[in-house]
C-alpha cells in the first residue's frame, strides 16, 4: 500500500506534541495545548493545526499514513490521580493482604520514616476476596479450588458495581488451572467485567509482584479501554487504513486490543520512546552512550543508553505500586517549565514539583496563573521570547511574569527580579542534575563518557548549563527537540514480552532441554502475534533473557543471551554471561557456585520500515539567521547580557555559532551558554561542544 505520510502523537501534561513525516524525509512538528478532560480533544486540535499548515483535509492525511502511533499520558494520570476504575480482587485465601503487607518494604529514603504514611490501595480491602485453593512450590495441588467461593466473590463484586477483576493465585505459575477455571465463573457470572489473570500477565515467580502487577492492570484496564476505544473510533471515521498503534512502557509498539489487555505497558507510554529517538540522531556522529533528558511543559525525564542498550527495569515501586514487566528506565522528577517557585519553612527558595501544568498555566501564559514559574523565569532572563512561544500562537506577557516572580519570590527575600528568577533556573537545574546523578553516577556509570541528547520543548533553554554543571562535553539537540518522544515513536518497531517461570539449576540436561522447550513455546505465541499482525518472518526478531542467580541467593539478575540452542554445549556459554553480570552488579562472582534460573523471558521484535531521514541544506553566512538582540542574564549577579538571537529556520548546515546566543526554533527556544559553540549538522541536530579553556 502507497502511503505519504507517518505521525506519531504524544500527549504530555502541558502540550500533546504531533509529528508528521512525509515520503521525502520532512518532518513537521506541531503542538497543541493537552486537555486532560477529554484526550482526544487535543488530537483533533493537533490536526487541526496539521490540515492548515499542509492544505488539506485531516481525513486525507489520516488515510494516507502507513502508520498513526499514540503515545499517552491517560494510564499514567489514573494512577497518579488515583481515578483508575473500581476493581475487585479474588487471591488464595490468607493472602488477602500481600498487596498491603507489601513484603515489609517502605520505599528507599522513608524506610526508617515512621511518619511516612501507607500508600493508597487502589483495590479496597472489602474488595480484596480470598478463595480457598492451594498450589504448592512444585506445582502440585494441595487444595482444590472452591468454585463457591469464587461465586460468592461475584455476587459481591456485582452488588457493589465492581466493573474490572484482578485474578491472582499463589504459585498460579507452575498450576495456572485454578486461575482460567475462576475466570471462567467470573465470565459467567460478570459477563461485561474486564478480567486480568496474574499467570498470564506476568507468569514470573514472586507472587506479591505479580498480584500487584495483575492488580494495577485491572485497575487501568478500562480507563485504557475506554481511550483506545475513542481513538480507534476516530482515526476510523478519518479513514484510517492501518489499526492505531500505541506506544508502551517497553519501548515498543502494540494495537489497541493489547494496550487494553496489557494496559499496565502503558504507564509510562511517552518518555520511554526517548531512547530510540536519542539512539537515531546519535547515529551520524557515531555516538552509542547517550542521556536523553526531557523537560516539558510538568516533569523532567530521563533515559539512559549504554553501547547501544536501553536500561530495562523489572520488579521495582512505580508510583508506590510495584509492578514486574518490563518497563524502560525512566527516572522522573518534578521539574517542567510549569514547575513552580516556592519558599519553605526556612525561607529557602524551592522550585517544584508541584506545576501550573497548561490550565491555569504559568503567570506569562496570561490565563489566570499567579504563582511564578521556570517559564516565568526564562522570560524575565531574556531566554524567550516575549512575543511569544511555538511561532506566536502562544503569547507571552513579560510584565505579568516579572510581577509573579517579584512578588511571590523576590521581595519576599529581599532580590532583585533578575537575581531571583537566575535562583530559579539555578535551583530546577540543579534538582534535574541530581536526577541524572541518579542515573549514571548512582549505576556506576561517568556522565562524562556520554553525549547529552535534549528533548521536550523547555530543555533547550537549560541543556547547555546541565551539561556544565555535569561535566559532560558533548550535547545533540535536534530541531525536533520539543517534539522528540513522538519522533521517537515514529522509527520504533512493534515489541512483546513474553515470560515463564522456569525455577530450574543449571546442572542437569533435563533442565537445559526444559529452558530450551519454554523458550520456543512463548516465542511461538510472539511469531503468531506478529504474523496476524501483517509482519512477515523475515521482519521478526528476537531476544532473549534470564533471570539467574547462585543457589541459595535471594535475589536475581537478568541476563541477556543468544538466540542459540539451549543444551549442555551453550549452557556453558550462559553460566560465564551470569558470572560477568554478576561481576557488573556486585564486583564479584561465585564460578565454584551452582547456578539456577529462576524466570525466562523473549522480547519480539516485529521491525517496522524507518522514515527517512531528514537533511538540511548548507545555507547563507550564519549572519543572515541573525534577527535581534536581546538582554539576557547569565551571571547570578543578574547583569544582563547583550545577546543575539538567530533565527534557526534559515540556520543551514555547517553554521556555527558561538555562546552567548540565543536559537529560535518554532516550538523550542536555545541557550547556548557562554563558553559553548553549536554547529548545525545536515542530518537536523545541533552538536553542541564546549570550549577549550584557554584555546
Amino acid at each position: 500500500m502507497k502511503t505519504e505520510y507517518r505521525l506519531g502523537i504524544d500527549a504530555g501534561g502541558t502540550f500533546t506534541d504531533f509529528v508528521l513525516a512525509d515520503k521525502s524525509g520532512q518532518v513537521r512538528l506541531f503542538k497543541a495545548l493537552s486537555t486532560p478532560q477529554d484526550p482526544t480533544q487535543a488530537i483533533r486540535n493537533g490536526l487541526g493545526l496539521i490540515t492548515e499548515e499542509l492544505g488539506v483535509s485531516a481525513e486525507h492525511v489520516i488515510s494516507n499514513c502507513d502508520l498513526c502511533i499514540n503515545g499517552t499520558t491517560v494510564g499514567l494520570n489514573a494512577l497518579i490521580q488515583h481515578k483508575g476504575a473500581k476493581t475487585g480482587l479474588i487471591c488464595t485465601a490468607g493472602h488477602e493482604d500481600s498487596l498491603e503487607i507489601r513484603l515489609g518494604h517502605k520505599e528507599d529514603g522513608y524506610r526508617y520514616d515512621p511518619e511516612y504514611p501507607p500508600a493508597t490501595m487502589i483495590v479496597p480491602r472489602y474488595l480484596r476476596r480470598g478463595v480457598s485453593e492451594r498450589v504448592l512450590s512444585d506445582g502440585t495441588v494441595r487444595t482444590a479450588l472452591n468454585e463457591d467461593d469464587v461465586r460468592a466473590a461475584c455476587e459481591l463484586f456485582r452488588s457493589e458495581g465492581v466493573e474490572t477483576v484482578a485474578i491472582s493465585f499463589v504459585w498460579s505459575v507452575l498450576h495456572p488451572d485454578h486461575e482460567r477455571r475462576a475466570a471462567e465463573i467470573v465470565r459467567q457470572m460478570m459477563p461485561g467485567v474486564i478480567l486480568t489473570l496474574g499467570s498470564e500477565l506476568y507468569p514470573q515467580v514472586r507472587e506479591y509482584t505479580r498480584t500487584s502487577t495483575a492488580v494495577v492492570n485491572a485497575y487501568l484496564a478500562p480507563i485504557m479501554k475506554r481511550y483506545v476505544d475513542a481513538v480507534d473510533a476516530y482515526f476510523r471515521a478519518l479513514g484510517a487504513k492501518q489499526p492505531v498503534r500505541y506506544y508502551q512502557s517497553n519501548g515498543g509498539l502494540a494495537i489497541g486490543q493489547a494496550m487494553t489487555d496489557r494496559s499496565v505497558y502503558a504507564i509510562n507510554s511517552g518518555p520511554a520512546s526517548a531512547p530510540a529517538a536519542g539512539q537515531y540522531v546519535c547515529e551520524p556522529f557515531g555516538k552509542r552512550d547517550v542521556i536523553s533528558v526531557d523537560m516539558g511543559g510538568t516533569s523532567f525525564d530521563i533515559t539512559l543508553t549504554k553501547d547501544g542498550l536501553t536500561n530495562i527495569n523489572k520488579n521495582i515501586d512505580f508510583l508506590r505500586y510495584r509492578i514486574g514487566v518490563p518497563m524502560i528506565q525512566v527516572e522522573t522528577l518534578g521539574a517542567g517549565g510549569g514547575s513552580i517557585g516556592w519558599i519553605d519553612e526556612m525561607g529557602l527558595m524551592q522550585m517544584g514539583p508541584q506545576s501550573a501544568g497548561s490550565d491555569p498555566g504559568p503567570a506569562c501564559y496570561g490565563q489566570g496563573g499567579t504563582e511564578p514559574t521556570v517559564s516565568d523565569a526564562n522570560l524575565v532572563l531574556g531566554y524567550l521570547n516575549p512575543d511569544g512561544l511555538v511561532g506566536g500562537r502562544l503569547p507571552l506577557d513579560a510584565k505579568l511574569a516579572r510581577e509573579a516572580v517579584k512578588s511571590r519570590l523576590a521581595d519576599p527575600l529581599g532580590l532583585s527580579v533578575e537575581r531571583a528568577a537566575y535562583g530559579m533556573f539555578t535551583i530546577v537545574n540543579a534538582n534535574m542534575v541530581n536526577g541524572i546523578r541518579r542515573v549514571t553516577v548512582e549505576r556506576g556509570y561517568d556522565p562524562r563518557d556520554f553525549v547529552l541528547v535534549g528533548a521536550g520543548g523547555a530543555t533547550a533553554a537549560h541543556i547547555t548549563a546541565l551539561a556544565e554543571e555535569m561535566g559532560i562535553g558533548t550535547i545533540v539537540l535536534p530541531k525536533l527537540a520539543s517534539g522528540l518522544c513522538a519522533f521517537g515513536q515514529i522509527i520504533s518497531d512493534v515489541k512483546y514480552n513474553y515470560m515463564a517461570t522456569a525455577p530450574l539449576r543449571l546442572d542437569n540436561d533435563e533442565a537445559y532441554a526444559k529452558i530450551d522447550s519454554l523458550f520456543n513455546e512463548i516465542e511461538a505465541q510472539g511469531i503468531a502475534h506478529l504474523k496476524d499482525d501483517g509482519f512477515a518472518k523475515k521482519d521478526i526478531d528476537i531476544r532473549r533473557s534470564l533471570d539467574m542467580r547462585y543457589v541459595g541467593q535471594v535475589h536475581e539478575c537478568t541476563v541477556d543471551i543468544g538466540t542459540f540452542k539451549v543444551d549442555a554445549k551453550s549452557i556453558e556459554k550462559i553460566k560465564e554471561a551470569f558470572h560477568k553480570r554478576h561481576e557488573q552488579l556486585y564486583t564479584y562472582s561465585e564460578r565454584h557456585s551452582t547456578v539456577e534460573v529462576v524466570n525466562i523471558e523473549s522480547t519480539v521484535y516485529g521491525r517496522v520500515e524507518k522514515p527517512k531521514r531528514m537533511a538540511i541544506a548548507r545555507g547563507k553566512p550564519v549572519a543572515n539567521a541573525l534577527k535581534a538582540h536581546r538582554e539576557a542574564v547569565f551571571s547570578a549577579d543578574g547583569k544582563r547580557v547583550r545577546t543575539p538571537v538567530y533565527d534557526g529556520a534559515l540556520i543551514g548546515a555547517g553554521a556555527k555559532i558561538a555562546g552567548p546566543a540565543i536559537i529560535e526554533e518554532v516550538t523550542t527556544t536555545i541557550v547556548i551558554q557562554p563558553g559553548w559553540v553549536a554547529a548545525l549538522d545536515e542530518s537536523g541536530s545541533y552538536l553542541i561542544t564546549r570550549v577549550r579553556k584557554g584555546g
